[in-house]
């Protein structure tokens, strides 16, 4: 069964970005730091492929958000850091940002613009979509996605589209 998300919040403008604050730490912690992290993609996002976290670190699973794309269509940084890969992975071109507090966020097929070590601003190009993500349904998809400390998390939570809510045992 194939599922399609439309998200169409106001992601066309880079500057009214969402923040999203790391957890809780003093205030000279680097996890005290606000962050500000906008869409990958210049255009309204289509979840063509939602996050599905493995249930063990090694299990299968959808380590991130599968978004519809066009060949060629620029990729931005989601947020500011510095490029920590930018290169094939497995033959595929991949570029990832380490950000701060313990992220990365991570988008692939993306043919970099830039090179590892090079610092970046939340929705400064890195690069162009190029064909070939396995499982994409669409044209061309983004594989976009973001680890702390190692954890995969669901990126669409750094826009700040994503209510998180506890469920009763």
């Amino acid at each position: 069964m194939l599922s399609v998300f439309l998200l169409t919040s106001a992601m066309e403008a880079p500057p009214a970005a969402p923040m999203v604050t790391g957890p809780t730490g003093s205030q000279d912690s680097p996890r005290a730091m606000s962050v500000h992290f906008v869409s990958p993609l210049s255009t309204t996002l289509t979840v063509v492929r939602a996050f599905d976290p493995p249930p063990h670190h090694y299990g299968p699973g959808h380590r991130g958000v599968d978004l519809a794309a066009a060949p060629g269509e620029p990729v931005r940084a989601a947020g500011s850091g510095r490029v920590r890969h930018a290169g094939p992975v497995a033959g595929r071109p991949v570029v990832s940002i380490q950000h701060a507090a313990g992220l990365i966020t991570s988008y692939e097929p993306v043919e970099p613009i830039l090179t590892t070590g090079d610092p970046v601003s939340a929705g400064q190009p890195i690069g162009t979509v190029t064909s070939g993500h396995p499982g994409c349904t669409s044209e061309t998809c983004l594989h976009w996605g973001a680890r702390r400390d190692g954890v995969y998390i669901d990126p669409l939570t750094l826009l700040g589209l994503l209510r998180l809510r506890l469920l009763p045992w």
